[in-house]
């Protein structure tokens, strides 16, 4: 079993929005598959799932500007309208014209943004508990939202109890504590506090009612896979998108809470392997 500490991203990329962390698993030869992360999440929570399709699949992980491993600075653009520039800029440099796409929670407002708006062009897409309907945002969310600045401000030690915390709920069964402190960790220190509340701060509605009507237009093979105790976007805003996109197959996961991937990878593995298989 692999350990916690062994997901490392070795290159590099520099976008408009700061230095991009990134990687690539399995064949180079074999049928390109993104991955995208949500927040306050990063591409570690993609590790198991990217190495099961790496067997197939070549595998492009990376860590968004402001996450991970990747860039974090002071006034720096994390929006849902910079990431959405960012991955198609991304595209551009890996030479990917048409990659199967897998998106998770705010990666998948991310991906949308990408292809309605910036004419990114995907074979298939697969959505993860998505980012994607309004309205969105927990209380929690909103409060730090609105009062970024204070929270910025906290001691170090109540902003590591509070993250933890607040990452923790992600999970229905959850977090082995090893997995939880490798989530939390890249936003302790004082660049990673306020890299925390700078994401938060900015992440508007605004940016997916510019394309919540225009779903209907979408015309790749849409999987729309949902964690039935997610409690962080109920699963009926699931069940509502996969409505909204013309032919969209609909999966929901027993036994698993927003952060699927680490409640449920292996249902959640063969759930992707059975829908990207056949869009090859």
């Amino acid at each position: 079993m692999a350990r916690v500490t062994d997901w490392q991203l070795t290159r590099t990329f520099p976008s408009a929005s700061g230095e991009v962390r990134w990687d690539r698993l399995g064949d180079p030869a074999g049928p390109p598959v993104v991955l995208l992360h949500g927040t306050p999440f990063s591409s570690y929570v993609w590790r198991a799932v990217a190495r099961s399709l790496a067997r197939h699949h070549q595998v492009f992980v990376w860590d968004m500007p402001g996450y991970g491993a990747s860039e974090k600075a002071a006034d720096q653009d994390v929006s849902l309208a910079a990431q959405g520039r960012v991955l198609t800029e991304l595209l551009d440099h890996w030479d990917l014209a048409e990659p199967l796409v897998v998106a998770h929670d705010f990666g998948g407002a991310v991906a949308l943004r990408a292809h309605l708006l910036h004419g990114a062009r995907y074979r298939a897409l697969a959505l993860v508990d998505p980012v994607a309907l309004a309205p969105w945002g927990s209380p929690f969310f909103r409060l730090v939202g609105e009062h970024a600045d204070v929270f910025e401000r906290l001691p170090p030690a109540l902003h590591r109890a509070l993250v933890r915390e607040y990452v923790a709920s992600a999970s229905s069964p959850g977090l082995r504590v090893d997995v939880l402190d490798r989530l939390v960790e890249p936003w302790l220190g004082e660049e990673g506090q306020a890299a925390f509340y700078r994401q938060i701060a900015q992440a508007d509605q605004r940016y997916t009612d510019e394309i919540q009507g225009r779903y209907a237009d979408i015309t790749i093979p849409t999987l729309v896979c949902w964690g039935e105790g997610d409690t962080w976007i109920p699963v009926a805003k699931g069940r509502e998108l996969a409505a909204l996109v013309p032919g969209a197959q609909w999966e929901p996961l027993a036994g698993a809470g927003h952060l699927v991937q680490e409640d449920a990878p292996a249902e959640l593995t063969a759930v992707l392997l059975d829908f990207l298989r056949r869009r090859l």
